[in-house]
């Protein structure tokens, strides 16, 4: 192993672990924060969602301010600041449940989830530190980490929900700080590797193209159009899985169990996902991962036992493993080292946006229309994501065919 790769690896391997221990900030709020809007609600309940959409908001707003912080800080302080983001975060929404204030707790996982937004450039940093072929293992490695969030989020919700009772899942927001907390201390590990303008475009030897010229190449709007796809679904029939689960009278521990399978079935496959990128290529991966989100659909349509949503949860985590790695090693390959801010932060800006809004469809859907609307949304999305990227396939044959 060469000393570059040695020195991905153990990158990858912290950022892994931050994954594990900040990103079940997230967990906790995707699982509960809908729930929570539920309880602090009185009237409309349409809104019950809002929360969940504040977080995505959140990511969104911060996408572009957290790649431009953590190229010119440093990764290291880059993302240790970001846990200083997702701790203020936590705080605010504990106080807003002890105040029984439904706005100031979606602000406050609005803040949480600016704090998500330097989670999110976890993956993109183990790319950028790793050689070439070993780009989508490392992304790998990192939402690999993941895995762990899917029993960590969870088990923390089902154990301290009612730890400060009688405000209900006041406990589980306070724990946010304390996952800030040891997160930092885990990135204190990282090795602090500036990624000034300056010196990028030194290493590589090429100026930053415009904006516009590199999320008009066909690749990255075909990886853009399928991460977006893949992880907006993700989030808008999982957002409404809790409430109708709940809805069809199981427990709010059973629906957070069924979010924990979920986001093991999101990130377990990671261990493996890189590997399968390198021998059957990305688009294939991609399309196998959106007819596994239209499959997560078919399952929920089929009946309302505990069993039909356990199982379309599964699905609909293993279709956004492979369609959203695969689309971010896509991505990955449309931009040079020194654009890489602009491109990441333009990309993740459009990804949250989009699910941010889908999070707060989820709860209008639901209690407009009920829980098969959400699942028949998925097949027109899922179906438009295929055909871009048959399309994209199709043209880059044509080009191969003609160089030849």
């Amino acid at each position: 192993m060469s000393p570059a790769e040695r020195e991905a690896r153990r990158t990858a391997l912290i950022l892994a672990s931050s994954q594990a221990i900040v990103g079940s900030a997230s967990s906790i709020c995707l699982s509960i924060g809908g729930l929570a809007g539920y309880y602090l609600l009185a009237a409309d309940k349409s809104l019950a969602t809002a929360p969940v959409t504040g977080f995505n908001v959140g990511m969104a707003l911060a996408a572009l301010p957290a790649a431009a912080l953590i190229r010119r800080a440093g990764t290291r302080s880059g993302f240790m600041f970001g846990t200083l983001v997702t701790a203020i975060g936590g705080v605010i929404a504990t106080w807003a449940l002890f105040q029984g204030l439904f706005w100031p707790f979606v602000i406050g996982l609005l803040v949480v989830g600016g704090g998500g937004a330097f989670v999110q450039q976890l993956r993109f940093a183990a790319a950028d530190n790793a050689p070439p072929a070993f780009k989508a293992r490392a992304i790998s490695f990192v939402m690999a980490g993941g895995l762990i969030t899917a029993v960590i989020g969870p088990q923390i919700v089902i154990f301290t929900h009612e730890l400060l009772a009688p405000v209900q899942f006041a406990g589980s927001f306070a724990a946010i700080v304390v996952l800030a907390a040891i997160g930092a201390l885990n990135l204190s590990l990282l090795r602090e590797r500036p990624m000034g303008h300056a010196g990028v475009a030194a290493a590589d030897g090429h100026s930053a193209r415009p904006l516009a010229e590199i999320i008009t190449q066909p690749r990255f709007l075909a990886a853009l159009i399928c991460g977006v796809g893949s992880f907006a679904l993700m989030s808008f029939v999982m957002t409404g899985a809790p409430l109708a689960m709940v809805g069809c009278g199981f427990s709010a521990d059973e629906a957070t169990l069924g979010i924990s399978w979920h986001v093991m079935a999101m990130f377990g496959p990671s261990f493996f996902t890189g590997r399968l990128i390198h021998r059957f290529g990305v688009e294939r991966i991609v399309a196998i991962g959106l007819l596994l989100l239209i499959a997560c659909a078919a399952i929920a349509l089929m009946g309302i036992e505990l069993w039909h949503f356990w199982t379309s949860l599964i699905l609909l985590g293993l279709g956004w493993n492979f369609g959203f790695i695969g689309a971010t090693a896509m991505v990955a390959d449309t931009y040079r080292p020194v654009e890489k801010a602009k491109a990441q932060g333009f990309h993740d800006f459009v990804l949250f946006g989009t699910v941010a809004f889908s999070s707060l469809m989820a709860g209008t859907v639901y209690n407009a229309w009920g829980w098969e609307m959400l699942n028949w949304i998925v097949f027109p999305v899922a179906v438009l994501c295929l055909a871009v990227l048959g399309a994209l396939v199709l043209s880059s044959r044509k080009r191969e065919t003609a160089r030849a």
